[in-house]
């Protein structure tokens, strides 16, 4: 299977290739088509060349000096579901600590050039602080609201995108229960709503009974799941710019994905 790699550089984009070649001679049994992209120096640049990326599931590798530019390219990067390595941040961090000295005498620029990194323990950090309906008045700094039932995979798709770099909270959707009010003034693109048969899903919710010693009462009867259920649906029904997505027989990797095309719609 044909692999693709884009280099992305401010400058010639020399330096990275050479990197590639001398890396790739330990994979000499995988096809890769490598392609340059030299003199990157505008978001818009950015952004075309990480959609050309995203139809083929490139890797990134990149050696961008701007800070800002960098940044945009992760952010576009993480939006499109594609792996970057950032070939000119880490050394500029490492010779900054081991030289006790700054590029450009700019503060922080070890926290700055390995904003991947720390964005990513802090989004796991969020993630964890925010699961189950914990802290909603905090909501606001959510990159991504996850609403749903028992057993619809908020917490497992959670961390699996907190892992990606995403603000992720999720809350609870409980018969008879409202749900918290800020969830009503935050911009509705941010706000999932995860639907699934009844059926399907009272079947997972009696193996959790199961392994419980049928200690959670009606949980997972069907009679119950479905008013669950139902209930959620009107909810979701009466915020139209919420976004349905229907989790039934779906992976984790799917579900995600299908939230971040909706979040890319809506952002174009």
């Amino acid at each position: 299977m044909l692999r693709h790699v884009f280099i992305l550089s401010d400058g010639t984009g020399r330096t990275a290739e050479q990197a590639l070649r001398a890396a790739l001679v330990q994979f000499e049994s995988t096809e890769v088509q490598t392609h340059v992209y030299p003199s990157v120096r505008t978001a818009q640049q950015v952004e075309r060349i990480i959609a050309e990326a995203h139809g083929i599931n490139a890797l990134i590798l990149h050696t961008i000096v701007s800070r800002n530019l960098r940044d945009h390219l992760l952010e576009q990067a993480r939006l499109h579901e594609l792996d970057t390595i950032d070939l000119m941040g880490p050394l500029l961090a490492q010779l900054s600590h081991h030289f006790h000295d700054s590029p450009a005498e700019k503060p922080g620029i070890f926290h700055q050039l390995n904003k991947a990194y720390f964005q990513r323990i802090e989004a796991i950090d969020f993630m964890v602080r925010h699961d189950d309906g914990q802290r909603c008045e905090e909501l606001d700094k959510a990159d991504i609201v996850l609403l749903g039932v028992s057993r619809t995979f908020k917490t497992p798709l959670s961390v699996y995108m907190a892992y990606k770099g995403w603000f992720v909270a999720n809350v609870p959707v409980i018969l008879d229960f409202p749900l918290p009010d800020i969830l009503y003034t935050l911009p509705g693109e941010r706000i999932f709503c995860l639907t699934t048969n009844y059926s399907r899903l009272a079947e997972l919710r009696k193996t959790r009974d199961e392994h419980l010693g049928g200690l959670t009462g009606e949980y997972a009867t069907r009679a119950y799941v479905k008013k669950e259920v139902e209930y959620a649906q009107r909810l979701f029904n009466l915020h139209s710019k919420w976004t349905q997505i229907r989790i039934t027989d779906k992976p984790i990797e799917e579900i995600s994905s299908e939230i971040l095309s909706n979040l890319r719609k809506r952002r174009r």
